[in-house]
């Protein structure tokens, strides 16, 4: 009999824990001027008698769980620049909350009656924050302007990058962005500013992320309208430089009962002027060219998404996105040949037409259950996308004697380029959270194919002549299957840990028709992150992130023709291009909201890039792609935002940005090595309840880094914005005043030659906006895009 009564007792007490944990208490916290989740935010509880204390943080769609026992606890839900909830709980039964509505803190509030505004910039713990509605840069301007002018990130030469962590990749609403380079230059143009909510900055993404991108994320959030409202924006754009374009762009948003509807039409048409200049020291003389073009602005893009709840737990959405543009260039390529003695010894003028025709289409199917109300869901996106492109380059190259007399027609050709792109990807993601740790997992499967093609026609006779050895075909297919797995949890009330890995697994297959060649490229890789956060108290936060990213080829990168610039210029891709990986190490620490300070470390391997050279012997310049190098960058970032004055805010920022590179292959160069000096200052003057003048500025010494070496920048830009009533607004922006922040001294030296680059795009302008709004101007930001972006990132 002792023995079953201890037997029972010991039962009893194994089983004890869980009676007595049988309850939870459950919620969902948003932000009340966005309605958007916030993840991450702290949730502590303590016992009326501050006996125990128990806490989580809320997953990355704003749900929380907690399992206690039965009481009365005092319930704290924070996050940094918002307001504290505490509340009072009694626990019986398990208890649902509902949402929870934080507010901004009062730091970041105007002195307008039971009206919020944001900041222009935010820093939270994970990412930086670009509010672009609070920017008067970014009015009537397009995407590709609101990314100039956002904290840390560099646009440069058709690249995108957060300051000091190389090549980055854009996202469009969490998912990677399909194009590159000039594509995704010219789909970003198309897409008004009026349509972008904010930009997040995310030095070291989570996960659930694709892990492509060896510098991080630049994340484009888009906007949709609230529950119950309508709203529609207009705007009419001027840009004045040496030419001129005009754009006019109009967003709808509609949000009624279980249809939520958005969408967007813009177009643009005129031109701007681009001039560039070479200098080549080849061991016997030296050219000098000069580039005096137009390049064409035309185009037309739209896009749509629309959501419909079939019942309160399962929504299901259509979206398109669609662009079509005619960057074409009109211009004059004078190269002009000088001996060791500067003497001029023949001219060579290079005219020419560049007709270009690209259009893509991107459409996406998702659906949403939400399991319980608890904060398990599933999601599934299937996404289809295509991209085609026609390239024609029409030359002629006229050759004058040094003293300006015509020696003839020295070359003419028609090069003509296509390529055309198509993706097809679905996947599965799972929100699970649990009693100590919130997970998400999920898979992936993407499918690319790709077919281009080079014909180079001769036409110094007078007539077409197909060159055979300088036209090309050119087919390559991928396949990437992943799966991910990644959870967050409070291992005290102060620290935070969140954790994920990501299992990639690639095969390519590149065929070159003119040799017969064929390049297979399979690997499986493991991409981890860990992020920890501690907050000490309300003054100051810390977090240590690390985490690995692979940089996979763009598609014509990997493309092994040669697109001819004009007779003895080239450019050529290499389809044994391999991808690039980085190891990223970031520590930080926010004092008062205030003050952020930023150590990081990012290891490059294998990195890969394009390769100025020239041949001495035929004096011809050639653009090539290599995996040539290992590279340790490294930094300190100080940020501070000033909003003590009513009238007056400020953001700024101090970077020192440290490169060391070593080459792994030999090309007749050697590594430059040295250190960056950037500093940012955004500032926005209240002039009146209607009047703001913004002023924004930035500074890049001249640097050496890897392959190049970079000449200083500057830039001053001057906007003031008007609104003579609550709907009409008219914006005036003057970028670049001194003319001194395009790329400049751009120097490579390859076996021996050196090279000195120059571009100058326009840098000054002058752009006048009239904005238009009505309806109900409440804005949201919607949670959906494509499940293909990677992919379509690399379409360049």
């Amino acid at each position: 009999m002792k023995t079953k009564m201890r037997t029972l007792a010991f039962s009893i007490l194994l089983l004890f824990p869980a009676i007595i944990y049988a309850q939870s208490i459950s919620g969902k916290v948003m932000d009340v001027t966005e309605n958007s989740a916030i993840p991450f935010a702290n949730v502590i509880l303590t016992r009326e008698d501050n006996q125990s204390t128990t806490g989580t943080t809320t997953d990355e769609n704003g749900f929380f769980i907690v399992k206690v026992i039965s009481g009365t606890y005092n319930l704290t839900i924070s996050f940094i620049g918002y307001k504290s909830i505490a509340k009072t709980v009694s626990v019986e039964e398990d208890v649902n909350l509902g949402t929870i509505i934080l507010q901004e803190s009062a730091q970041s509030l105007n002195e307008i009656v039971l009206k919020s505004e944001k900041r222009l910039i935010e820093r939270k713990i994970d990412r930086l924050v670009f509010n672009v509605d609070k920017s008067i840069a970014s009015t009537g301007g397009n995407g590709l302007d609101v990314l100039k002018i956002t904290p840390r990130v560099q646009v440069q030469n058709g690249s995108f990058e957060i300051l000091g962590k190389g090549a980055t990749q854009v996202m469009i609403n969490d998912r990677i962005s399909p194009l590159q380079g000039d594509e995704l230059a010219s789909f970003l143009s198309g897409i008004s500013a009026s349509d972008i909510q904010k930009i997040e900055v995310i030095t070291n993404p989570p996960a659930k992320y694709e892990a492509t991108g060896n510098g991080g994320l630049i994340n484009i959030i888009l906007k949709k309208g609230v529950q119950d409202s309508w709203r529609n924006s207009t705007i009419l754009s001027y840009n004045q430089n040496q030419y001129s374009f005009a754009s006019i762009s109009n967003n709808f948003f509609y949000n009624k009962d279980k249809i939520s509807f958005s969408g967007s039409l813009n177009a643009t048409k005129g031109g701007v002027e681009n001039l560039e200049g070479l200098l080549i020291d080849y061991p016997t003389n030296n050219w000098d060219i000069a580039v005096d073009s137009e390049l064409g602005k035309d185009q037309l893009s739209g896009r749509f998404l629309m959501d419909y709840a079939i019942s309160e737990k399962i929504t299901m959405g259509l979206q398109y996105l669609g662009n079509t543009s005619k960057p074409n260039i009109t211009g004059t390529t004078t190269s002009s040949i000088f001996d060791n003695d500067n003497n001029l010894e023949r001219t060579l003028v290079n005219q020419g037409d560049n007709d270009v025709d690209n259009n893509n289409h991107s459409l996406n199917f998702h659906a949403i259950t939400q399991l319980d109300t608890l904060g398990k869901s599933i999601s599934f996106d299937a996404d289809y996308f295509i991209f085609n492109s026609e390239n024609s380059r029409d030359f002629i190259t006229e050759q004058f004697n040094n003293s300006g007399t015509s020696q003839g027609i020295n070359s003419a050709a028609l090069n003509i380029a296509n390529q055309e792109i198509e993706n097809f990807s679905s996947k599965i993601d799972v929100e699970f959270p649990g009693k100590k740790i919130n997970l998400s997992y999920g898979i992936k499967a993407s499918f690319t194919r790709t077919k281009s093609d080079a014909l180079y026609y001769d036409k110094l006779s007078g007539y077409e002549i197909l060159d055979p050895q300088r036209s090309n075909e050119f087919d390559y297919q991928e396949d990437v299957l992943a799966g991910y797995i990644s959870g967050n949890a409070t291992l005290s009330r102060n620290l935070n840990v969140q954790f994920g890995l990501r299992l990639e697994d690639t095969r390519t297959k590149g065929i070159n028709a003119e040799v017969s060649e064929e390049t297979v490229n399979k690997y499986l890789k493991l991409f981890p992150t860990i992020y920890f956060s501690y907050t000490n108290n309300d003054d100051n936060d810390f977090s240590l992130s690390y985490g690995r990213r692979i940089n996979r080829p763009n598609f014509r990168n990997l493309n092994p023709f040669r697109f001819y610039i004009n007779a003895s210029s080239y450019s050529v891709g290499n389809p044994f291009l391999q991808p690039s990986f980085s190891d990223n190490l970031e520590f930080n620490h926010l004092y008062k909201r205030k003050l952020n300070s930023s150590i990081f470390l990012s290891i490059i391997t294998d990195g890969s890039g394009t390769v100025f050279t020239s041949d001495a012997e035929n004096q011809t310049q050639i653009i090539t792609r290599e995996n040539y190098f290992k590279q340790y960058n490294y930094g300190i970032t100080e940020s501070y935002s000033f909003n003590n004055i009513k009238w007056f805010k400020s953001d700024n920022s101090i970077n020192l940005l440290g490169y060391y590179t070593k080459f792994t292959k030999s090309f007749g160069a050697e590594p430059k090595n040295g250190v960056q000096f950037y500093l940012t200052s955004n500032n926005t003057f209240s002039l009146s309840d209607k009047t703001r003048l913004q002023l924004n500025s930035y500074y890049s010494s001249q640097h050496n880094r890897g392959l190049f070496s970079v000449g200083e920048m500057f830039d001053l830009s001057l906007g003031l914005q008007h609104s003579f009533s609550g709907s009409l607004q008219l914006s005036i922006l003057l970028s670049d005043v001194f003319n001194t922040a395009s790329l400049n001294n751009y120097v490579s030296t390859v076996n021996g030659i050196e090279q000195i680059y120059r571009q100058n795009e326009s840098s000054r302008n002058l752009r006048v906006s009239l904005s238009y709004d009505f309806g109900n101007k409440k804005v949201n930001v919607k949670n959906r895009n494509f499940g293909n972006d990677e992919e379509q990132k690399r379409s360049n």
